[in-house]
This record gives C-alpha cells, structure tokens and sequence, in this order.
C-alpha cells in the first residue's frame, strides 16, 4: 500500500516564518520569543543578521534546533568607531529633556531618514555628553542561536 505520508514544507530563502527564537551570548540572552509571542518575519529583509538566516535554511516546519555560530560571524566584530559622544543638547532635543541615563540603559534614536530606530547603550556619562555604544550587543562575541520552526509560508 503506498504512503500518503507528506512531507513538511523547508525553510528557503525569502521563506516567511512563524518562529520562536533565542538569541543569546556569552553575558546571557539578547532575545528571547520562548514563553511570548512567536516571531513572524521574512528571511532576506535583513530582520535577521545573514549568519543566522543561513542557518535556518532547509530546517523543516516543526523544527527544533540550536547552533553555536562562532564570535563575530553572527553581528561581526566590535567596531570602536561605533561608539560615540551625543550632545546631551541633542538628547534633549530628540527625546525627553529631563531623562536621566544611567551607563548600560539601551535607548532608541530615530534613524536619518525618519523612517526606522537604532538602538546605542550608555557606556559613559560627560557633563555635556552622553558615550554609546553603538554596535550590536552581541558583535564580536560567540552567539547560540536556538530556534523553533513553527510555521512556513
């Protein structure tokens, strides 16, 4: 008698996901979607670094798995030019003039055109300015990546 058994769809590129994800190093997670709200997103429109997406490629839906990506591959090496001086005059101007930033708070500036955020964290603080980092939290360390694959499209 043949199988009618059919076979779970893969993960390709530009696949539409339904997913929980963990993104973590060696200081503990930077993102976690376990025990929350799944994560839907598009691979190829950069919402994941090209180290990660590769690795979900041919995973099948229903998937589970966990893969040490090696320092620097998943969010590249730390930068010291990310890290820069902000006029606390700018701050102001930008956000909330009376927040006060404490080293490790992560805050969200409005990208050039507007139309998106980037994040920096406090790493100094000046009388007239504030130091971030601008780099991403986990660039130039080793990253686990751990994902579930619940949905493809």
């Amino acid at each position: 008698m043949p199988s009618s058994a059919s076979t779970a769809p893969v993960v390709e590129p530009g696949s539409f996901l339904t997913l929980h994800y963990r993104l973590g190093g060696p200081a503990g997670d930077v993102i976690n979607t376990f025990g929350g709200k799944p994560a839907t997103l598009s691979l190829g429109t950069g919402e994941l670094s090209p180290a990660v997406e590769q690795r979900l490629l041919g995973l099948a839906e229903g998937a589970r798995a966990t893969f040490g990506i090696p320092a620097g591959e998943a969010f590249g090496e730390r930068n010291p030019e990310m890290q820069q001086w902000v006029a606390r005059t700018l701050l102001a101007e930008l956000g909330d003039p009376d927040e006060d930033y404490r080293v490790g708070d992560v805050v969200q500036f409005p990208t050039p055109d507007g139309g998106g955020q980037y994040a920096g964290a406090v790493i100094d603080l000046g009388e007239r300015a504030v130091r971030f980092d601008f780099n991403h939290p986990l660039a130039g360390q080793p990253v686990t990546f751990e994902v579930h694959v619940i949905g493809i499209l």
